[in-house]
C-alpha cells in the first residue's frame, strides 16, 4: 500500500489581515491597562499600612507592656506531652487559664490609655473587641481540656480570617509585635 502526497505549487493560502488586526484592538488596551496598573501600584499607591495609627508613643507604650507580659507568659511554658491523660489535660487547662489571665491583664493595661489620634481612637476599640473574642476562645479551649478532651485550639474566624491573624496584623502594622496573640496553643 502506498500513499500519495499531493503537492501544491502555488503560494500558501493567507489568512485575512483583517482578523489579526481586530485582535490588536482588544490586546493593545489590555496590555496598556496592565502596564498602567503596575506603574501605579509600584510607584504611586500608598505604602502606608491600613491599620497603622499615628500615635507612635501609644504603640511604643503598648509594645513595652506586651513585651513584659510575653516574658511572664513564657515562664509558664510546659513542654510535657499530654497523651490524653485526664489529669494532665486538666492541668494544661489550668495553665491555659493562667496564661490567658496574663494576656488579659496585658490587654487591659494597653487599652487603659486611649491613642491621641483620631484613627487610633477609632480602630483600637475594634482591636480590643477582637482580642477579647480571642481570649474567650482561649477560655473555651481551657474548658475543653478540663473536660478531658484533647482537641486542637479553634479560634473564631471573622470574614473567613482567623481572628488571631487580624490581631497579629494590627500589632505588626503598629510595630508592636509582642502584642500579637500568643501562638502557644496552635501546636
Amino acid at each position: 500500500m502506498t500513499s500519495t502526497i499531493e503537492r501544491r505549487d502555488g503560494p500558501a493560502p493567507q489568512r485575512s489581515g483583517r482578523i489579526r488586526w481586530h485582535w490588536g484592538y482588544v490586546l493593545v488596551p489590555v496590555v496598556v491597562a496592565f502596564a498602567v496598573f503596575w506603574v501605579w501600584a509600584l510607584f504611586f499607591a500608598s505604602k502606608e499600612a491600613v491599620n497603622k495609627i499615628d500615635d507612635r508613643s501609644w504603640a511604643a507604650r503598648a509594645e513595652g507592656i506586651c513585651t513584659t507580659a510575653q516574658a511572664q507568659r513564657l515562664d509558664l511554658a510546659d513542654y510535657r506531652e499530654v497523651d490524653g491523660d485526664p489529669a494532665l489535660l486538666a492541668e494544661r487547662g489550668a495553665l491555659v487559664d493562667r496564661s490567658t489571665d496574663l494576656v488579659e491583664r496585658m490587654l487591659d493595661e494597653v487599652v487603659a490609655v486611649t491613642p491621641t489620634d483620631e484613627k487610633g481612637r477609632a480602630i483600637v476599640p475594634q482591636w480590643e473587641a477582637d482580642y477579647r473574642t480571642y481570649l474567650a476562645d482561649r477560655r473555651d479551649f481551657a474548658e475543653t481540656l478540663r473536660a478531658g478532651r484533647d482537641e486542637p485550639f479553634r479560634e473564631t474566624a471573622l470574614e473567613g480570617i482567623p481572628i488571631g491573624e487580624k490581631l497579629a496584623t494590627f500589632a505588626g502594622d503598629n510595630e508592636m509585635p509582642s502584642c500579637a496573640p500568643p501562638i502557644d496553643l496552635t501546636n
